[in-house]
């Protein structure tokens, strides 16, 4: 490493590192107190100079200053604990720097540990998630999110079964996937650990394809086949989960089962108002007030609170029936499925949803969208080939000048800026610049 630094200084630099990312990490007291139960300070030294993507252990060997070898006798541990990502591909071993969510704080309560600080951790993570509003609105900045919700299949118009696309099927995702694991949902291990647990099932987090490689490598998770991760899905729906799902159409990481009570993404809907934590699905509920009698059970099985009842006297009686709000409702069919009167239904919504096609493109629009194009660029261009760059530029170019002027705007970067000029004036042919 360049030179070593006070311990204070290290876990401050690593705070605004995390800050970096397109999830962000505002600071706090609470978070400093979180990063030194996680990282040693030669951890928290070493974690701020690895990006988000993955780079080569010879590559972060040489951007940390440390030799390969001690690298990587450092690494493994912090993978462990979920504090790194590491793969290993075509004989060499990659590193990426996991963020806050979805990153150490999922793998710190997707398993059980003896001997590991999980209660007051989950304290401070309960403080710092829900006692201030900076967190939740630096994650779920812009329209661009980390999660989706996903249609229950069985609660669409038998019409409709031949216009949902593979990729917004929950089933077809784990059916196609190339692995499989499962682990205990971390929102709902973390509420138990802080004293308020819910009373839906634990083992439902469902990891896939590479995600799905990296928790098992890392010991988060444990490899199920095909069958089991199909029957949790169902065992999930049957407990009245709501599912949620990576935010992309290819190689899906994840498949939550979900609880409003206690879910990061749909807590920031119900506590905070931001609607839009989570990407609705391309359906949405409809109420049919002449099967509809009230009962309110469509309201309480609703995760995010988007169904209410309302009543009247009508014709000298008290009548009953559900509202959905349309601002509110994800789409997810839970309501649907706890109806008992065929009173509910799922219709297409008028305006189709963006969903981004890789895990690369959803990143970077994130970033462009919240400001931290530059940041990203900045971070990762050391690890990435041509075709990512070109990749960047092609969003670029799909995107209003001024969001892209407004996000690198911060590091006042003329390097950058002469990018997204460039890309503005390239008539489409990203190629070209790179």
């Amino acid at each position: 490493m360049d030179q070593p630094i006070a311990p204070p200084q290290a876990y401050r630099l690593l705070q605004q590192r995390l800050d970096r990312n397109v999830t962000g990490a505002p600071d706090s007291p609470t978070l400093i107190r979180i990063l030194k139960l996680l990282f040693s300070p030669a951890e928290a030294d070493l974690a701020r100079r690895i990006p988000t993507t993955f780079i080569a252990l010879g590559k972060l060997a040489k951007r940390a200053g440390l030799a390969e070898d001690r690298l990587a006798e450092m690494i493994p541990g912090m993978a462990e604990r979920g504090l790194v990502f590491d793969i290993e591909h075509e004989g060499r071993r990659y590193v990426a720097l996991a963020p806050v969510v979805i990153g150490f704080f999922e793998f710190t309560y997707m398993r059980t540990r003896e001997g590991y600080p999980t209660e007051e951790l989950a304290q401070l993570f309960d403080e710092y998630f829900f006692e201030r509003e900076d967190f939740a609105h630096a994650v779920f900045a812009g329209q661009t999110q980390i999660g989706r919700a996903l249609v229950r299949e069985e609660a669409l118009p038998e019409g409709d079964h031949t216009e949902i696309l593979d990729w917004e099927r929950a089933s077809h995702i784990v059916e196609t996937a190339s692995s499989h694991a499962v682990s205990l949902c971390a929102c709902r291990n973390h509420a138990q650990q802080a004293g308020h647990p819910c009373e839906h099932p634990q083992r439902t987090c469902l990891s896939l394809n590479l995600g799905a490689d990296v928790l098992v490598r890392q010991g988060i998770a444990e490899r199920i086949s095909v069958s089991e991760a199909m029957g949790i899905l169902e065992q999930s729906k049957d407990a009245g989960l709501a599912q949620t799902g990576d935010n992309v159409q290819q190689n899906v990481s994840y498949i939550c089962n979900c609880c409003g009570c206690s879910c990061g993404m749909m807590n920031a809907i119900r506590r905070f108002d931001i609607r839009n934590a989570i990407v609705t699905s391309n359906w949405i509920a409809v109420v049919d007030p002449e099967r509809c009698n009230g009962c309110s059970r469509c309201a309480k099985a609703c995760p995010v609170n988007a169904i209410t009842i309302s009543q009247a006297d009508i014709d000298g009686r008290r009548r009953k029936w559900a509202v959905r709000d349309a601002d509110l409702c994800l789409g997810c069919g839970v309501c649907y499925s706890a109806c008992r009167h065929g009173a509910l239904s799922m219709q297409k919504r008028e305006r189709r949803v963006f969903t981004p096609e890789t895990t690369f493109d959803r990143i970077v629009a994130m970033a462009i969208e919240r400001g931290k194009l530059g940041d990203l660029l900045l971070d990762n261009l050391e690890g990435w080939g041509y075709e990512a760059v070109a990749r960047v530029v092609q969003m670029i170019e799909k995107t209003p000048f001024t969001t892209v002027v407004n996000a690198i705007a911060p590091l006042k970067s003329t390097f950058l800026s002469a990018i997204v000029k460039a890309a503005r004036s390239s008539g489409g042919d990203a190629s070209s610049l790179v």
